[in-house]
């Protein structure tokens, strides 16, 4: 899976050689102002515009309703309408899920559209703004001005409306890409409080999104607009589109503070009560803002070329956007095995794209956010007790499986080598070997028994091949779990899986000076070049895998 921060990444590092670096100044800039979220929300960058805090669990941002591709973050550049703004998105990743929770306010008559888009209005982005932690835009249908800032679990909207009679609607009904609506439910709590949730599949299966939202000015009114859910002919839940109605005056504003979680209602509404008490956009504004200067700030480049330095300090931003925090303020969440546990004492995290990340994301958070990284470990460690496996690709409770490789055990060696975090090593270390010893996952029994796993055997957990790929990150993987064993002087281990590291030997062919598919038999695949996208190759080809060998 193709993922931004790789890319962002690659930039960073470009930009440090080009600039040079320098320890920070007594007067430190703006940090925040420097991101450009707008880059990669055109062509196929996948990323978003809206507001998140650093690592946030809220990601609240526009969505132009339409489905597709070029629209799994919700937003396409090219696009000139917006159809809500939902509190879940995914960053550069090609898998199109969340847009949980989503708000869209209108002035009445509203203008709706045909599904999939609906109810919507057309926007210019000669009207629209965003830095990191802000995102602002005029809808031009309805003359409504809309802010968005957010703090870890909760996202704030302010809109301010012409002289009308106004409306709020919050769709929980519509579903985009890969999502379905399997059950939703809003009730009103008080004149300015509600709370429901959001149950879906998709590529997060078994999805629990809880809300609890408190708008700063009574509403007139509440409807909701309900219908049957149907799965394979049966009823499985109820649908909801609810409408809040005001009359408001020219310039007035009205805050929309919503606060998630994976838990329940009454644990979104400690989030709120606990993160965003009071309506007051500009003071949250503010302490983001302040959030996103302070982890910037631990990168300085000097640089006169402004583009140069939006461009470096958007890839930092991107590559702080996930992994993401998920628990609740008290440190409950929502497990795998879908139970609900609570951290005590550290932070549950989620958002795990291990295949794109473990190479440079996670070895560059050791250094700019260690705290965090220790984090990480005990998720990949509570995960790993109640799904009986470290995660892949995690997120929302579920694990994907997306891509190869049992990187958790490169990201826990690195911490575990570099002195970080308080975690228990040997349970750490526990959790890496049984993890690379499950034979029955992804040809991991072939590659024991081969010393690599073939391209022409495949079974329900090697079905998409990448034969070449798993032989070469199983084989960095090994070298990253003997390194940890051997600081642990456990020297069985150390010596069974440094073994297995060099098993990258085996798809070498000096014949060619590339790495090779090879069959159950031994034998190098023919026709191969290393030009070629294949379905032995996980999205890279023979030159790109040909360095894959980082021991």
């Amino acid at each position: 899976m193709k993922l931004i921060r790789a890319c962002s990444l690659f930039a960073l590092f470009l930009s440090l050689w080009a600039c040079g670096t320098r320890m920070p100044d007594a007067n430190p800039v703006s940090y925040a102002d420097l991101v450009n979220p707008f880059i990669g929300t055109d062509f196929t960058g996948n990323t978003y515009p809206g507001a998140q805090a650093p690592f946030g669990m809220v990601q609240l941002s526009p969505d132009n309703g339409l489905p597709g591709w070029d629209r799994i973050s919700g937003y396409f550049y090219p696009d000139s309408t917006i159809a809500g703004f939902s509190h879940t998105h995914l960053s550069g990743t090609g898998a199109g899920d969340l847009y949980d929770i989503s708000f869209m306010p209108v002035t009445l008559p509203y203008r709706e559209a045909e599904a999939p888009l609906g109810i919507h209005s057309m926007f210019s982005h000669s009207e629209e703004s965003a830095s990191a932690g802000y995102y602002q835009v005029r809808l031009k249908d309805y003359n409504i001005n809309v802010e968005l800032t957010a703090t870890e679990r909760c996202g704030i909207q302010r809109y301010t409306f012409p002289e009308a009679d106004a409306a709020v609607f919050l769709n929980l009904r519509k579903a985009m890409n890969w999502d379905f609506t399997n059950d939703s439910h809003v009730e009103a709590v008080d004149s300015v409080t509600i709370q429901g949730y959001r149950f879906s599949d998709g590529w997060a299966r078994g999805q629990r999104v809880y809300f609890r939202t408190r708008f700063s000015k009574p509403f007139i009114s509440m409807q909701l607009d309900t219908a049957a859910v149907l799965k394979d002919g049966r009823r499985i839940g109820t649908s909801v589109v609810a409408r809040f109605d005001f009359k408001t005056k020219a310039g007035e504003q009205i805050l929309v503070s919503t606060a998630i979680s994976g838990v329940s209602m009454e644990g979104a509404a400690r989030n709120l009560a606990t993160e965003v008490p009071e309506d007051d956009f500009d003071k949250y504004l503010a302490a983001t803002r302040k959030a996103w200067d302070k982890h910037l700030a631990q990168i300085e480049i000097t640089c006169d070329d402004p583009d140069e330095k939006a461009k470096f300090y958007t890839a930092l931003y991107h590559s702080m956007l996930a992994p993401t925090v998920y628990c609740d303020v008290d440190g409950t969440y929502y497990g795998p095995d879908r139970k609900i546990h609570q951290a005590v004492g550290w932070t549950n995290y989620s958002t795990f794209s291990l295949w794109d990340t473990y190479r440079a994301a996670h070895p560059l958070y050791t250094f700019i956010a260690p705290e965090r990284v220790n984090d990480m470990v005990k998720s990949f460690l509570a995960f790993y007790e109640q799904n009986g496996r470290l995660p892949v690709w995690n997120f929302y409770g579920s694990e994907t499986d997306m891509m190869i490789g049992y990187h958790a055990a490169a990201v826990i060696a690195d911490a575990y080598l570099k002195g970080i975090g308080d975690f228990d090593p040997e349970q750490a270390l526990e959790a890496c070997v049984n993890t690379a010893n499950i034979d029955s996952y992804r040809g991991i029994g072939l590659y024991k028994k081969l010393g690599y796993v073939p391209y022409n055997l495949t079974d329900a957990y090697n079905a998409e091949n990448w034969s070449l790929s798993k032989t070469l990150e199983y084989a960095y993987d090994d070298y990253c779990i003997a390194r940890m064993a051997e600081k642990l002087g456990q020297k069985q281990t150390a010596d069974e899986f440094y073994k297995r590291a060099g098993n990258y030997k085996n798809v070498y062919n000096p014949q060619t000076s590339f790495m090779q598919p090879r069959d159950d038999k031994g034998r190098f695949i023919e026709g191969f070049s290393p030009d070629d996208y294949t379905p032995h190759i996980c999205e890279s080809n023979g030159w790109q895998y040909f360095w894959s060998v980082q021991h």
